[in-house]
């Protein structure tokens, strides 16, 4: 597996390995956790070093998960996980909270569920319009300087939130949703970022699973499944966006390769500072999903998967929490 470095000095795998559907919101998360740790475990030795996860997933027990199997591997892994969606400062009540109180219950929490004294990259998962990010910035870079923490990241930010993040402790990622299927971060976020020296984690590279071609109808998704609410997914609009994956399709037969790791490989072609982290919660697919590291694609194939048309619908049904 390839490495990349994500802003001056965290040196993850090209392709990392998100967790969250093991433990929430997709088709079949939480049934067989034994399988969800033999996948960590099958990743780590097929050269994968970056997980992902993040407290609300669950909540709570998908960073107990990973806690569970990295026991014996912690020097071996780089953990990434996330805050600020759960309000600790008020009975744990869903909800956004970047206060300064709110971080130190949030990473006390973190580190002890995954059985760490430090968190390599922590995440603020969606920004709190009621908290300056400053104040947040500032709590988290105290944690840094008492080895809690070793990097801070945010997720979903706007561009002047970003900068101002940053002036107040160097933001290491910039964890944001872009796949074929999402290419929105193109307009400001990816130029912003390498400007500022910030790495970029593309979260859904392979748009909630449909750039692999195997999802044509919601009837394959549990009635808890999050995407049956997605707008991408919903009636004429599925229909609609059945013609990515078929462009997709096409260049994978040229390949002889599968639709998803196309769609890795093209993100991939995109630049030496993004890490993906494509998640998955079966051994053969994370085998298939690490093969796209491999994988190179033509400047003929680059150019068609450019041509691709974005999809119909909004990425949430609710947009509002997003780029602020």
């Amino acid at each position: 597996m390839h490495s990349v470095t994500l802003g001056s000095s965290l040196e993850v795998s090209r392709l990392g390995l998100g967790c969250m559907g093991m433990s929430a919101f997709y088709t079949g998360s939480g049934r067989d956790d034994s399988g969800a740790v033999a996948t960590i475990h099958r990743a780590c030795e097929l050269g994968v070093t970056f997980f992902d996860t993040a407290e609300m997933y669950g909540p709570y027990a998908n960073e107990e998960l990973l806690g569970r199997a990295f026991v014996g591997r912690r020097d071996d892994v780089v953990i990434a996980t996330k805050f600020g969606t759960i309000r600790h400062t008020a009975d744990d009540a869903m909800g956004l909270d970047g206060s300064a109180e709110n971080v130190r219950l949030a990473v006390e929490g973190s580190l002890r569920r995954l059985r760490t004294d430090y968190i390599d990259l922590y995440y603020q998962h969606r920004m709190d319009p009621d908290v300056p990010v400053e104040e947040t910035m500032g709590a988290l870079g105290e944690l840094v300087q008492e080895g809690k923490l070793r990097h801070i990241g945010l997720s979903e930010a706007a561009p002047a939130t970003i900068r101002r993040a940053h002036a107040v402790h160097p933001v290491t990622a910039l964890q944001t949703e872009y796949s074929l299927w999402s290419r929105d971060p193109e307009r400001e976020i990816l130029p912003l970022v390498r400007e500022l020296g910030i790495g970029f984690v593309p979260y859904s590279p392979l748009g909630r699973g449909f750039l692999t071609g195997t999802i044509r109808s919601v009837d394959q998704l549990d009635e808890s499944d999050f995407r049956r609410n997605n707008p991408r997914f919903a009636g004429e609009n599925l229909q609609a966006n059945i013609r990515i994956v078929e462009q997709v399709d096409a260049v994978a037969g040229q390949l002889g390769a599968k639709p998803g790791q196309v769609a890795l490989a093209w993100l991939l072609a995109q630049g030496n500072d993004i890490a993906p982290i494509p998640g998955t919660k079966q051994i053969r697919y994370l085998e298939e999903n690490v093969a796209a590291d491999f994988l190179e694609l033509s400047g003929e194939q680059l150019a068609a998967l450019d041509g691709v048309a974005a999809p119909v619908g909004d990425r949430y049904a609710d947009m509002s929490p997003l780029n602020r």
